[in-house]
C-alpha cells in the first residue's frame, strides 16, 4: 500500500484498538478503498470487518451494559461531555476529512456536517436531565430504563449527524452500543472513536466495527444479544432488518428514504418560493428530507418555473477545497455509484417527457471531470406518475408539479410511499397551517426550512418507524417498567 494513504487496519471493541478476524479473505478483500469524490482517487483505506468482529463487539457491550446501565443521568452526563471535548479537539479534522469522503464544501464541513455531532450530544444531555424517569401512579411506580445493547447503523450521507444522534440519546439513557458506520464515509467515525477512547468512556460501553453491511451490519439484527437497532438508510435495507429482527420480536427503528414536496400556494412570495426551490440543493440533494419536488398553482406556473430556475444558477458547483466558494454552493456527489445513478434519473425523466428548465446531463464547468460531479436540474412539466417524481433521486434535482386546486396539490403531495417530510409556502400563515396538517409526513415546514434539534424526526409509511432528535430520539431507546406495590391498608381507628 502507498505509504502517503491512511489506513485504518483496526476495530474498536472493549475500549481497544483491535484486530480485524478476517484472516479468511484474500489480501485484495482485506481493506476498502475510501474514494475522494473530487479526483476517484484513493484516499484512504479502512479495514473490511467480519461478522466475527461485530459479535467480539456484541460480546463487550452486552457485558458492560450490566454496570453501565446502572450509572446515574450526572455520571453519563459526565462522560459524555468528555467525548464532546475530545472530539472538538478532532473537529478540524473531521471537517477536513468529509471535504474528501463526502464531498462537502468547505463551509458544510466546517460548519455544518462536522457542528453535528457536538448539537446533537449536546442536546441528548438536556433531555435526559429533563426526562421523568420516575413517575408515581397509583400504587405503581413507572421507570423508563434502557433498552439494552443497540446496534446503531449510520449512512454515509450526513454521518456525523446520524452517530451523535443514536449515540447520544443511548448512551445518556443507558444503552451500550455497537456502531456500524457508512464504508462510504468513515474517517470521521474513526475520529470520533478516537475521542471516546480518549474520554475514558468505560471499556465496552462503545464499540464501533467497520465493514461492509452484509458481514458486520445484518448480524446486528440477528443477534439474540442485540436488542434494538437503529438503522438510518435506504428503505430496501431498512425493510430487510425490520425482517430480520422480527425473528426475535427485535425493536428495530428506522429512518429511511423519502419523495418530499413541497406545496406552492397560490400566495406564496417570491422570496418563498425560492426557499422552498433551493432545499433540493442542500448537501449536493443527499439528504433524505429533501423537498424534491415543487407543486405549484396553474395560475403561476411559469413563475415559478422561473424562480426556481434563478435559485439553481445561482448556485455554483464547486471542489470542495475552494476557498472562495459560497456558503450556498454545493460539491460532488459522494461516489461514482451515486453519480451514475442522479444521471441515470436525469436521463430517465428526460426520456419520461420532462423538460429541463436548467441543468441536464454532462459534467458542471470548472470542476474536475474525474470527479463525481453532476449538473443542478430542475425539470418542469412533471407529472406525478413519472419515475422521477415517485423515485428518490439523491441529488440537486427538483421535478415542478402543477395543480389546479388546493384539494390537488394536497394529493398529489401525499401520492407516494414516502412520508419523511413536506413543505408549505404561502403568505397566508393560517392557510398554510391548514394545508401543513393536511399533509401526511413525520415534518412539515412552512415558509422555512429549519427544525429545532428538539423537534422529533422521523417519518411516516415507507420512510421508517423510528423517531430522532430531542426526548422522542431519547424514548427510542427506553423501556417503560411498572412496578407494583401492596396497596396500603387504612388503618382502623
Amino acid at each position: 500500500m502507498a505509504s502517503d494513504i491512511p489506513v485504518y487496519s483496526k476495530q474498536y471493541i472493549n475500549g481497544d484498538w483491535v484486530d480485524s478476524t478476517n484472516n479468511t479473505l484474500p489480501d485484495s478483500e482485506k481493506y476498502i478503498d475510501v474514494l475522494d469524490s473530487n479526483t476517484d482517487t484513493v484516499c484512504a483505506r479502512v479495514i473490511n470487518g467480519s461478522s466475527a468482529d461485530t459479535e467480539r463487539a456484541i460480546e463487550a457491550a452486552s457485558a458492560a451494559f450490566k454496570s453501565w446501565s446502572r450509572t446515574t443521568v450526572q455520571e453519563r452526563k459526565g462522560y459524555v461531555q468528555k467525548i464532546i471535548q475530545e472530539y472538538m479537539k478532532r473537529q478540524k479534522d473531521v471537517a477536513s476529512a468529509l471535504q474528501k469522503e463526502l464531498g462537502a464544501p468547505k463551509f458544510l464541513a466546517e460548519k455544518v456536517q462536522s457542528v453535528m455531532f457536538i448539537a446533537h450530544m449536546s442536546t441528548a444531555i438536556q433531555v435526559a436531565e429533563q426526562c421523568e424517569w420516575k413517575e408515581d401512579v397509583g400504587e405503581s411506580i413507572i421507570v423508563k430504563e434502557p433498552i439494552g445493547v443497540v446496534g446503531a447503523i449510520t449512512p454515509w450521507n450526513w454521518p456525523l449527524n446520524q452517530i451523535g444522534c443514536k449515540l447520544g440519546p443511548a448512551l445518556m439513557s443507558g444503552c451500550t452500543v455497537v456502531l456500524k458506520p457508512s464504508e462510504v464515509t468513515p474517517i470521521n467515525a474513526y475520529l470520533v472513536a478516537e475521542a471516546i477512547h480518549a474520554s475514558g468512556l468505560p471499556k465496552g460501553v462503545f464499540n464501533m466495527v467497520c465493514g461492509k453491511g452484509k458481514a458486520c451490519g445484518e448480524i446486528l439484527a440477528k443477534h439474540p444479544k442485540v436488542d434494538m437497532v437503529s438503522f438510518t438508510g435506504s428503505t430496501a435495507v431498512g425493510r430487510h432488518l425490520h425482517a430480520l429482527g422480527a425473528q426475535q420480536i427485535k425493536r428495530v427503528r428506522t429512518e429511511l428514504g423519502g419523495k418530499s414536496a413541497a406545496v406552492i400556494l397560490d400566495d406564496a412570495t417570491p422570496e418563498q418560493i425560492g426557499l422552498m426551490a433551493g432545499n433540493v440543493l442542500g448537501n449536493t440533494g443527499q439528504s433524505c428530507n429533501a423537498l424534491s419536488r415543487m407543486i405549484v398553482p396553474k395560475s403561476r406556473y411559469d413563475e415559478c418555473c422561473q424562480i426556481a430556475k434563478a435559485t439553481f444558477e445561482s448556485v455554483k458547483v464547486t471542489e470542495p477545497g475552494n476557498p472562495n466558494a459560497s456558503k450556498i454552493d454545493i460539491g460532488p456527489l459522494s461516489s461514482r455509484e451515486q453519480q451514475k445513478k442522479v444521471t441515470g434519473y436525469i436521463q430517465k425523466g428526460i426520456d419520461e417527457g420532462a423538460r429541463v428548465v436548467t441543468g441536464g446531463l454532462g459534467t458542471p464547468e470548472g470542476v474536475p471531470s474525474s470527479g463525481y460531479y453532476v449538473k443542478p436540474t430542475v425539470f418542469a412539466d412533471v407529472n406525478n406518475n413519472m419515475t422521477i417524481a415517485q423515485e428518490e433521486i439523491f441529488g440537486p434535482v427538483l421535478c415542478i408539479i402543477p395543480y389546479e386546486n388546493e384539494d390537488e396539490a394536497v394529493d398529489i403531495a401525499n401520492d407516494t410511499i414516502y412520508g419523511l417530510s413536506n413543505g408549505v409556502a404561502g403568505a397566508n400563515m393560517d392557510r398554510a397551517m391548514d394545508v401543513a396538517s393536511r399533509l401526511r409526513s413525520g415534518q412539515v415546514h412552512v415558509n422555512s426550512t429549519q427544525q429545532s434539534l428538539l423537534a422529533p424526526f422521523g417519518g411516516y409509511k415507507q420512510s421508517g418507524d423510528g423517531r430522532e432528535w430531542g426526548k422522542y430520539g431519547l424514548e427510542d431507546f427506553l423501556q417503560v417498567k411498572s412496578i407494583n406495590k401492596p396497596k396500603l391498608r387504612k388503618s382502623k381507628m
